[in-house]
């Protein structure tokens, strides 16, 4: 792993080159520690840019833009990103994903990491970040090891016209249902505040794209982590983000970018 941007002392650092030659400007190329990568990724101190609660999402997509290969992310992605992806839930206090990349990825609760625990107690979380699915027909397997023995209880997220049995259906299992829009489904704003009501201020989603694409359309993005793969599949699968277009195009502000193996582990803000 090595940093490309920012640029700083760490990034530039003179490293051997042939014959034991330094060479200037040389990027050190190594594997980062755990600690160094929650460093990297860490959310904004509370109150920070204005905003409160903080929600990132974190997606991978080929060179040719595609999310997904044969319905899965995991054919696009790597070690390193897996790594990223470990940490950036390790540092969140829930993970909101839709229900469809619920049952693609075959979704489990997340656990709890010992290369965590004293960085979540200090920050007063849950030994694990809590799972928050967004559903509007609620047609879930609630028999699930996600649903029925999770670390810390699932959350269901859906509108006030989801289907009184599935609804009971979800709490006999023993996840809690959050009511986030007047409808079928979820207002993106009002899940972001549903969840901070609960205390869950720092948000992670992994998608998937049409819950992204909802994401962006109702201005609720505070932050974006792109993995950029160095794979082409063409094909027809989905972009990070579906749904319809915004009127203004929204704009990011690049924040960090590192590299591994070919990699590249973009991290953007919305300015």
């Amino acid at each position: 792993m090595r940093r490309l941007f920012p640029v700083i002392d760490e990034t530039a650092a003179r490293t051997p080159g042939a014959g034991g030659a330094s060479v200037p400007g040389a990027l050190e190329d190594r594997e980062w520690t755990l600690a160094e990568l929650a460093a990297a990724y860490a959310y904004p101190e509370r109150g920070s840019a204005g905003r409160e609660p903080w929600l990132r999402a974190n997606m991978v997509t080929t060179l040719d833009g595609a999310a997904q290969h044969e319905g899965r992310s995991q054919p696009i992605s790597s070690a390193a990103d897996m790594r990223i992806f470990g940490t950036l839930r390790a540092l969140a206090d829930v993970v909101v994903v839709g229900a469809e990349t619920v049952r693609r990825e075959g979704y489990r609760p997340a656990r709890a990491r010992a290369e965590f625990a004293e960085l979540r107690k200090a920050a007063g979380q849950e030994p694990a970040p809590a799972i928050a699915v967004v559903s509007a027909s609620l047609e879930l397997d609630f028999s699930l090891p996600l649903f029925t023995s999770p670390l810390v209880p699932t959350l269901v997220l859906t509108g006030a016209a989801a289907p009184p049995e599935r609804i009971a259906a979800a709490e006999e299992a023993g996840a809690r249902v959050v009511i986030a829009g007047d409808g079928a489904g979820i207002d993106p704003a009002r899940a972001v505040r549903a969840l901070a009501e609960l205390g869950h201020t720092r948000l992670l989603t992994e998608g998937g794209p049409r819950l992204l694409g909802q994401m962006v359309a109702a201005g609720v993005l505070d932050e974006l982590c792109l993995t950029v793969s160095p794979m082409l599949t063409a094909g027809d699968a989905q972009r990070i983000a579906g749904g319809p277009a915004v009127t203004v195009p929204r704009r990011f502000t690049l924040v960090s970018l590192l590299e591994e193996d070919g990699f590249l582990f973009s991290r953007y803000r919305r300015e």
